[in-house]
């Protein structure tokens, strides 16, 4: 006669033994996908709205929520560096830094235009808009990697902080703004109260995106990325939120859609970003801007 007790303590070990099993199976597929030499860094994320006032910067802030969601949702590590707060609702811009494990190697997908459709709550005739929002990805550049920054090209300016509902507001000139005078890129900073942690934030995002630009312009030559950089251009939506006439996200890339919009909202994102990390040809075109040059 079979014991029960013995029949149920057998099958509790597969049980456990088999979730340890797809942790494993999970931990080397993670592995095999997140293989691009920055993939292991944390991220820095920048949010800027495009044409269209409010409507477009109150979509950024949306965006900028998802996000931070996203990061709560994973217990990873949220750094608000710039917040500049619209004149009538949502963000002009935005950049936090993201820590954590392989942070870069998934927030990479998210690089590209964001684009919403929805009844417009600004507009007195509840007529329905289409506004675009750009976000990028930069690796954080760590010690280990060198990039050189000459002080004579690069504009220190600073001013008083600002954001909403009074928020980092003072009466000293604490905010950074740092000018790259070769590149054209500019990068504010003003989360910090003390002027010397604004700058030493702003020169970490500016390395970052110096980086960036020196791994695009190492693959440059290769046709696999001219593609891959065609579909981050602005207009060029990877992404598509609709609320109206119907619920639906959906990634242009990988196609993957799903109709519970609050959920991808309240930073549901993973679906995407496994999709897009498992197609070879997206995620290799990636590969080859943050991968071995060896």
């Amino acid at each position: 006669m079979t014991d029960s007790k013995t029949d149920s303590a057998d099958i509790e070990e597969l049980t456990v033994g088999l979730a340890d099993l797809l942790k494993s199976v999970e931990s080397l597929e993670s592995s095999a996908l997140l293989s691009g030499r920055d993939d292991h860094r944390n991220a820095i994320l920048t949010i800027h709205p495009g044409a269209g006032g409010t409507e477009s910067q109150d979509w950024a802030e949306m965006l900028f929520r998802m996000y931070n969601r996203w990061a709560e949702r994973h217990e990873f590590s949220v750094d608000l560096m710039d917040y500049q707060p619209g004149e009538e609702a949502g963000l002009k811009s935005a950049t936090m830094e993201i820590s954590g494990e392989y942070i870069y190697g998934h927030l990479k997908a998210e690089s590209g235009v964001h684009r919403l459709v929805r009844i417009s709550p600004f507009d007195a005739n509840a007529r329905r808009h289409t506004s675009f929002v750009s976000v990028h990805v930069f690796p954080e550049v760590g010690g280990d990697i060198d990039i050189d920054i000459k002080d004579d090209d690069v504009r220190v300016d600073t001013y008083r902080a600002s954001g909403a509902g009074g928020q980092h507001v003072n009466k000293t000139s604490s905010a950074v703004r740092l000018t790259h005078i070769p590149t054209g890129i500019v990068v504010t900073c003003q989360s910090e109260r003390s002027q010397h942690k604004n700058k030493d934030s702003a020169f970490s995002v500016l390395r970052s995106r110096l980086y960036q630009l020196k791994l695009e312009e190492e693959t440059k030559k290769m046709q696999k990325f001219e593609d891959m950089k065609k579909k981050i251009e602005w207009g060029s939506q990877i992404r598509s939120y609709v609320f109206h006439p119907y619920s639906m996200v959906k990634d242009h890339r990988t196609s993957v859609e799903t109709g519970n919009v609050q959920a991808v909202m309240d930073g549901d994102l993973d679906q995407f970003i496994e999709a897009f990390l498992t197609e070879p040809e997206l995620n290799d075109s990636l590969h080859s801007t943050t991968g071995s040059t060896s």
